[in-house]
C-alpha cells in the first residue's frame, strides 16, 4: 500500500518544480518540442521566398545547384537560417530512414516527404544523398503518394499542402496536387460553414495561398473559371491580409505560415505584405539550434492547466499574478480569423491565437478557483469575464450536443466536429460556475445557470452516444502514436470521467463502463499508455488515468457509493498507478515528455510541462483520497486546514468518509 508520506513528499517535489516554471509575470509559458516537420516547411518557405526576391523563376530559380549539391548561393537572403535548419534536420533522421514530427517520434510519410522537399529546395539533396536515398525507400514502403492520401482521407487540409511543397521542389507533377477553390474565400465569412470546403475552418489561409499557386502553376482549362479567379484574386488576398495576425504567424503555427509564404511567393506575390510578415515571423521564431517548434507557445493553455492542477488542494494556487494576465488574454473583439464573437480564450496571449472551446473551458475553470478567494472589485471583474466566457462557450455548442474546437456547425471534416475531450472540458467549466453561482443564491446569473443545465444535459447525451463499445472515449486533439488508429483513449476516457465526476454522475452506466475500461487498460507495470495492457506507459497518460480514478474514489468515499466501481478493483488500480508515478518522481522521469499532442491533420508534438502538470494534478487528487485536505494544504501553508480522508475507508465495504470541504463545495447533482 502506498504511504501518505511518500505521496505527500512527491507532491511537494512536483508542486515546487511547477511553481518554479512560472515566468516573472506569474504565468506559465512552457516549451513545445522542436519539430522536423515545422523546420522542413520553414526551410522550404525561406528558400523559395529568398530566391523569388533575388529574381528566380517560380518552380525553378530557388532550387539552387541541387544536382551538384552546392546549396544556395551566399547572396540568398536566408542562407544562414536555411543551412542551420538543414543541419538540424540531418541529425534527426530515424533508423528506418524516415523522420518523425518531433525528436523521438515515430517516422511518418508526411514529415519525411517534407524533409526531402526541403533538401531539394535548399540545394543539398546530393550532399545528403545517403539520407535522401533511405528516406525515398521509407516513403516507398509507406505507399508513396497513395499512402500519403490514405493517411488523410478526404480531408485536404494537410495532404494538399504537402503535395504542393513537393511540387515546388520538383518531386511530383502539379497534376498530382488537387486544386483548391480559393475563390470561395471571397464570399462572406459567415457562409464558409455551408460551402462544404475541403479544408477545416482554421485552414482558410492555406486554401487561398495553395489554391492560388496551384492555379498559377497549372491553370485550369475552363476559361470562365480562369476569368473568375483572375477577378477575385485581389479580394482573396485582402481576406488573407485581414486574417493575418500582427505577429505574421497564422495560428502562431510554423507549418501553416510556411505553406502560405511558399505558395504566395511562388505565385509571384513575394513582395506582398502577407509574405513579408510571414517571413518576419519565421525569422523571429527560429531557435538557436536552427529548428522551429510547431507553434510559438501554449502559454494560456499551460497556465490554466497549471493553476487547475495546483487548485486540487490549494485554494490560492500560485498567487494572483497569473489572474490579471489570464484576464488580459480574453478576446474582447470579434476575431478576424474565424469570426468568433468576443468572450473566448485562445491557447496563447500572442496575436496569432484564436479563441477555442478547450482553452476557454480551461480559463473558466481557473477563474472559478480564483473567484472563491477574490473579493470586492476583483471578484466582480472575474465574474464579468466568466459570464462573457460562459456565453461564448454556450453559443459554441453544436446541435448534436457536443462542443467543436473553433466554429459551431462546420462538422464536415474530423477536426471541425464535436469532440469528447472538448465537450468534457466544457462541461467541467459549466459545473464550476454552476456550483459558484448556485451556492451564492444570487439571481444575477440565473439565466446562465439555467442555460448551463440544459446545455449539460445535451452534452452528456452526446458523450453517451460517443462512447466506444468497449467503454472508452476517443478524444479529438490528443493521440498516441502506438495506438492502431493513433487515437488516445486514455486521455479521452480520463477527461470525460472528470466531467461525470464534476456533475456527480459517476453512478451512471456509461461512467461505470468508462472506469472499468480505464482499469482494464492499465499496463503490467502499473502505468498507462496507448490503451492496451502491453502499451508503453507515459507520465502524461498515467497521470491522467490516476487523476480520474482518484476523483472517482474520493466521490465514492464521500457518498459511500460502491456502485461507482468495485471498491477493491478501483483501489488496487489506483495504488499501482500511484506507485508508478512515485517512481517517476523519484527518478525524475516526470521531466520526460511524450509526443501525445496531436495537432491538426495528424501532426505530433509534445509540451515540456505536460508530464509535470498532469502528475501534479494526479498526486493532488491522491492526497485527497488518502489523507484529505488537511495534509495536502500543509504544502501551501498558511492556508486553513480541514477534515481528513482515510485510505482504509475505500477498502471497507459500505463505509464512506465525509470529506467535509475537501472538495471545492458541493457539485451539481444529476
Amino acid at each position: 500500500m502506498v504511504s501518505g508520506e511518500e505521496v505527500f513528499d512527491a507532491y511537494g517535489v512536483l508542486r515546487k518544480a511547477l511553481l518554479a516554471e512560472r515566468t516573472a509575470c506569474g504565468y506559465w509559458e512552457g516549451e513545445l518540442a522542436s519539430s522536423a516537420l515545422a523546420t522542413a516547411t520553414a526551410v522550404s518557405a525561406l528558400a523559395i521566398a529568398g530566391a523569388e526576391t533575388c529574381g528566380g523563376t517560380a518552380g525553378r530559380g530557388y532550387l539552387g545547384d541541387a544536382r551538384g549539391g552546392a546549396g544556395l548561393p551566399d547572396s540568398h537572403p536566408h542562407a544562414g537560417l536555411i543551412a542551420a535548419g538543414i543541419g538540424w534536420l540531418a541529425e534527426q533522421q530515424n533508423a528506418d530512414g524516415g523522420w518523425g514530427d518531433a525528436p523521438g517520434a515515430r517516422s511518418n510519410i508526411a514529415c519525411t516527404m517534407l524533409v526531402r522537399a526541403a533538401y531539394r529546395l535548399a540545394g543539398v539533396a546530393e550532399r545528403y544523398a545517403d539520407q535522401d536515398g533511405r528516406a525515398a525507400a521509407y516513403v516507398e514502403r509507406c505507399g508513396g503518394l497513395r499512402g500519403l492520401r490514405q493517411r488523410y482521407g478526404r480531408d485536404k487540409t494537410f495532404a494538399v499542402p504537402i503535395l504542393t511543397n513537393a511540387a515546388l521542389a520538383g518531386m511530383v507533377a502539379w497534376a498530382e496536387v488537387d486544386p483548391l477553390p480559393f475563390e470561395l474565400a471571397a464570399l462572406p465569412q459567415g457562409w464558409f460553414r455551408f460551402l462544404r470546403l475541403p479544408v477545416v475552418s482554421y485552414a482558410i489561409p492555406a486554401l487561398v495561398a495553395i489554391g492560388l499557386v496551384r492555379h498559377v502553376q497549372c491553370a485550369p482549362r475552363n476559361p470562365l473559371l480562369r476569368l473568375v479567379r483572375g477577378i477575385v484574386r485581389p479580394r482573396v488576398l485582402r481576406v488573407l491580409d485581414a486574417m493575418q495576425p500582427a505577429s505574421g504567424g497564422f495560428l502562431e503555427a510554423t507549418p501553416l505560415t510556411s505553406f502560405v509564404v511558399m505558395s504566395l511567393a511562388a505565385s509571384g506575390c513575394v513582395g506582398h505584405p502577407v509574405v513579408q510578415r510571414g517571413l518576419a515571423f519565421l525569422r523571429a521564431s527560429v531557435r538557436r539550434d536552427g529548428s522551429w517548434p510547431i507553434d510559438t507557445n501554449l502559454a494560456a493553455w499551460v497556465t490554466t492547466l497549471s493553476v487547475n492542477a495546483l487548485a486540487v488542494v490549494d485554494r490560492e494556487p500560485a498567487g494572483e499574478r497569473w489572474l490579471d494576465w489570464l484576464l488580459s488574454c480574453q478576446h474582447q473583439r470579434p476575431h478576424p480569423y474565424t469570426g468568433a464573437a468576443p468572450g473566448g480564450w485562445g491557447w496563447s496571449d500572442l496575436s496569432g491565437a484564436v479563441p477555442d472551446a478547450d482553452d476557454t473551458a480551461g480559463a473558466l475553470v481557473a477563474l472559478a478557483h480564483a473567484a472563491q478567494v477574490c473579493v470586492g472589485e476583483k471578484r466582480r471583474q472575474v465574474e464579468a469575464a466568466a459570464a462573457a466566457g460562459m456565453r461564448w462557450l454556450l453559443d459554441l455548442q453544436n446541435a448534436d450536443g457536443g462542443w467543436p474546437t473553433f466554429c459551431r456547425g462546420w462538422g464536415k471534416l474530423p477536426f471541425d466536429r464535436s469532440g469528447t475531450d472538448l465537450t468534457a472540458h466544457a462541461l467541467r467549466a459549466l459545473a464550476a460556475w454552476q456550483t459558484l453561482w448556485g451556492a451564492n443564491g444570487s439571481n444575477a446569473w440565473g439565466s446562465t445557470v439555467a442555460r448551463s443545465a440544459a446545455a449539460a444535459a445535451r452534452g452528456f447525451a452526446f458523450l453517451r452516444r460517443a462512447q466506444q463499445p468497449d467503454g472508452a472515449w476517443l478524444p479529438l486533439w490528443f493521440g498516441n502514436e502506438w495506438h492502431p488508429e493513433e487515437a488516445n483513449p486514455v486521455y479521452g476516457t480520463a477527461r470525460v470521467l472528470l466531467a461525470y465526476e464534476a456533475w456527480n454522475r459517476l453512478h451512471l452506466e456509461e461512467a461505470r463502463r468508462g472506469l472499468a475500461w480505464l482499469v482494464r487498460s492499465q499496463t503490467e507495470e502499473g502505468g498507462w499508455g496507448g490503451g492496451a495492457a502491453d502499451a508503453r506507459p507515459s507520465v502524461e497518460e498515467t497521470a491522467l488515468a490516476v487523476e480520474a480514478l482518484a476523483a472517482a474514489a474520493v466521490r465514492a468515499c464521500r457518498q459511500g457509493d460502491e456502485a461507482v466501481l468495485s471498491t477493491a478493483v478501483l483501489t488496487r488500480a489506483l495504488e499501482r498507478g500511484t506507485e508508478w508515478l512515485l517512481r517517476a518522481v523519484a527518478t525524475q522521469k516526470y521531466r520526460d515528455a511524450s509526443p501525445i499532442g496531436l495537432y491538426f491533420a495528424k501532426l505530433w508534438y509534445y509540451e515540456r510541462l505536460y508530464p509535470l502538470i498532469f502528475a501534479t494534478a494526479a498526486l493532488g487528487r491522491v492526497l485527497l483520497w488518502q489523507d484529505g485536505l488537511a495534509r495536502a494544504r500543509a504544502v501551501s501553508h498558511p492556508l486553513p486546514t480541514t477534515g481528513a480522508v482515510n485510505l482504509a475507508a475505500l477498502s471497507t465495504p459500505g463505509k464512506g468518509t465525509d470529506l467535509g470541504d475537501c472538495t471545492s463545495g458541493e457539485r451539481p447533482a444529476a
